[in-house]
């Protein structure tokens, strides 16, 4: 897909969020999503499974459900162990200019394979009258309302679709005559969940620009070679960003070579050669690739970072922090983190407390609803202390892991 050419001007913002029977989070709500969420609990609280929720969207959009589902090892796997029913997941997203829109996913296994048990669009126009949806499936059949501006009283078409695999909004989104939902296969489709690996960005990719890092992060030479020839001045800004943060570096330079591959090359300020970027630290990739992604003059509408301290010094998280919530003005980030300096940079209501309850099942809490949480940050204390401090009752894999526990009441 082009970048650009059909995006609105304002991104999409998911709203609420709720997975039910996808492996630990048997049922699991986010409500009033902010434009930067952080994830944070100890090892095994389910921060991955979330991030895996969106990759898994993602991928049945854009692999297709039987790849996304076997990928993951089948309902085996990725059903709650234990729990019956389809694997459901509920997103709640507004664009600019648009009512609130609930798609809803409901996938379960047949003997053939995976199959869409229920999928619908739900908006409600005006302020007046109930919901009702444009869009509703159920294993391949159905009937969706044409329009920029679907109504109830509109006429709905059937529309079956070849098989009950088949994502209704992947199909129909393709089609002029359904704008809402070409919206939100857009929008699905341009998600970036990233795996970004210091070891990959050390490659020599073919030569040629390319607009977007993968999510490994394997071009980011080609891509600063479409900003320098497409994007001077960005490229610059994200350099002198970089010089900021890893101090001596003067410019990363990406060179064809005779065999058509592109290399990548850092030149540190006192040096009149570069090094090649192999023998670069992991965390001057890292720092580079995250900038690239954060500053990309048409970004992602959603961006998913897992674990952005690997390999960083730690004074860097809480700026890293900062350019993650600057990088919000034109898309939507979630992010997990284990890093108290990472947190440090952050407001209670990005911050999402995760743990997992006696029965081994995913719950969530915001870090602002926690008590006494907001009043120590109000009088000046930083959330990555207070987590350490065991403020937040999380996080901490020496002691029980249960639900939050009731923090120090601020000024005592």
């Amino acid at each position: 897909m082009t970048r650009g050419t059909n995006r609105p001007r304002a991104p999409a913002r998911i709203e609420y969020l709720k997975v039910h029977n996808f492996r630990a989070l048997r049922e699991l709500e986010f409500k009033e999503l902010t434009p930067l969420t952080v994830l944070l609990g100890p090892n095994g609280s389910g921060k991955s499974t979330v991030f895996d929720v969106f990759a898994f969207l993602a991928e049945c959009f854009e692999l297709g459900l039987r790849r996304a589902w076997d990928k993951r090892g089948r309902a085996k796997e990725l059903k709650t162990r234990g729990a019956d029913g389809p694997v459901t997941i509920e997103i709640k997203y507004r664009e600019a200019g648009f009512p609130l829109i609930t798609y809803h996913l409901a996938v379960d296994e047949r003997p053939r394979g995976p199959v869409v048990v229920e999928e619908w669009l739900r908006w409600k126009r005006g302020s007046r009258g109930q919901p009702f949806r444009f869009l509703d499936y159920r294993e391949g059949q159905g009937r969706a309302i044409s329009g920029e501006q679907p109504d109830e009283q509109d006429h709905r078409v059937e529309s079956p679709l070849k098989s009950p695999d088949l994502l209704a909004v992947n199909a129909l989104g393709q089609f002029a005559e359904h704008p809402r939902v070409a919206a939100l296969r857009d929008f699905i489709t341009g998600w970036y969940v990233s795996y970004l690996s210091a070891d990959s960005a050390r490659g020599q990719p073919e030569a040629g620009p390319q607009e977007r890092l993968t999510r490994t992060g394997d071009n980011l030479a080609n891509v600063i070679q479409y900003l320098a020839e497409q994007h001077p001045n960005r490229l610059e800004y994200i350099f002198e960003v970089l010089r900021r943060r890893v101090p001596r570096i003067e410019r990363v330079l990406a060179e064809t070579m005779p065999d058509g591959r592109l290399l990548l090359q850092i030149k540190d300020a006192p040096f009149s050669h570069p090094v090649l970027a192999r023998f670069a630290s992991d965390g001057t990739l890292k720092m580079l690739a995250y900038l690239m992604l954060l500053h990309d003059p048409a970004p992602p509408p959603f961006i998913g970072i897992e674990e952005p301290e690997n390999y960083l010094h730690p004074r860097l998280l809480p700026e890293l922090a900062e350019e993650c919530r600057a990088a919000v003005a034109a898309t939507q980030l979630l992010v997990t983190t284990h890093s108290p300096f990472f947190l440090n940079g952050l407001r209670p209501d990005e911050v999402r407390v995760l743990w997992r309850d006696d029965q081994g099942y995913t719950q969530a809490r915001r870090a602002c609803d926690l008590p006494g949480v907001t009043e120590f940050v109000d009088q000046g204390a930083l959330l990555g202390h207070l987590w350490m401090e065991g403020q937040l009752g999380v996080g901490d894999p020496l002691v029980n892991q249960g639900a939050p526990s009731r923090p120090m009441v601020a000024g005592r």
